[in-house]
C-alpha cells in the first residue's frame, strides 16, 4: 500500500499544477489532467505514468517502470525499460 501511495504522489508531483482535475475510471485507474500534462496510476497493476505535450505538439510519456515514448500524429519512438528502441513512421514500423 505504501508503494502505491508513493507512486501516486510522484505522479502528482510531476503534474504541471497541483490543481489538476483527477478522476477515477470505472476500472480503478486514477487519471489527472491539467491541459499540457497528464498522469495516472493503475492500482490493479501498480504502474504509474505521466505525459507532457510541448509547444510543437509532441507528447512525451514516461512510465514508472522506465519506458519512454515520444509521439505526434500517430508516429513516434518508444524506448522500453529493457533498452529496446521501436519506431513507427507513417508507412513502416520496427524495433532494433
Amino acid at each position: 500500500m505504501f508503494t502505491k501511495t508513493m507512486l501516486l504522489m510522484v505522479c502528482w508531483a510531476f503534474s504541471a499544477t497541483v490543481l489538476a482535475e483527477c478522476v477515477k475510471t470505472p476500472n480503478g485507474k486514477t487519471v489527472c489532467d491539467s491541459g499540457q500534462t497528464t498522469g495516472g496510476y493503475n492500482p490493479n497493476t501498480g504502474k504509474a505514468w505521466k505525459a507532457e505535450t510541448n509547444q510543437r505538439g509532441v507528447t512525451t510519456t514516461e512510465t514508472s517502470r522506465g519506458g519512454q515514448a515520444a509521439t505526434k500524429n500517430g508516429v513516434g519512438v518508444v524506448k522500453t525499460p529493457g533498452g529496446q528502441t521501436c519506431v513507427k513512421t507513417r508507412n513502416n514500423q520496427g524495433c532494433n
